[in-house]
């Protein structure tokens, strides 16, 4: 998601959307998963449905690569965590990483995550 000022935490992203705070741009990217269980994948992930989720299949770390097709300045990034559901898959830490291909990622901002219920995130990517 793009957004021209900073996102308040918590806030609903899709009430963001609605008053044109921020603007959803992950229909642009091609995303992956290092690894997922069958039925909980990209399309889980992606459906603005509290009920479905991305599942992992496999060894950590856990990746969703978001890949977009020009360069893309992304301003924040928001996720959604329900530790009451997820208990020990809510994630603890997300790695953002920025580049021109996979090979030269760089972390731009480690995030290390206190989810104590049910939260919209809002990550700050770029000033």
């Amino acid at each position: 998601m793009t957004t021209p000022n900073k996102t308040p935490p918590g806030a609903d992203p899709k009430q963001l959307e609605r008053t044109g705070t921020v603007r959803e741009i992950g229909s642009q990217a091609v995303w992956s998963l290092s690894s997922c269980k069958p039925g909980f994948g990209v399309d889980q992930l992606r459906d603005d449905n509290l009920e479905t989720y991305w599942q992992s299949d496999g060894s950590q770390p856990h990746l969703v690569n978001i890949q977009f097709r020009r360069k893309t300045t992304v301003k924040t990034l928001c996720i959604y965590a329900d530790y009451k559901s997820d208990e020990s898959y809510t994630p603890s830490k997300i790695s953002v990483r920025v580049g021109n291909n996979f090979h030269n990622l760089q972390e731009i901002r480690p995030r290390v995550l206190h989810v104590v219920n049910e939260e919209s995130m809002n990550l700050q990517v770029s000033e």
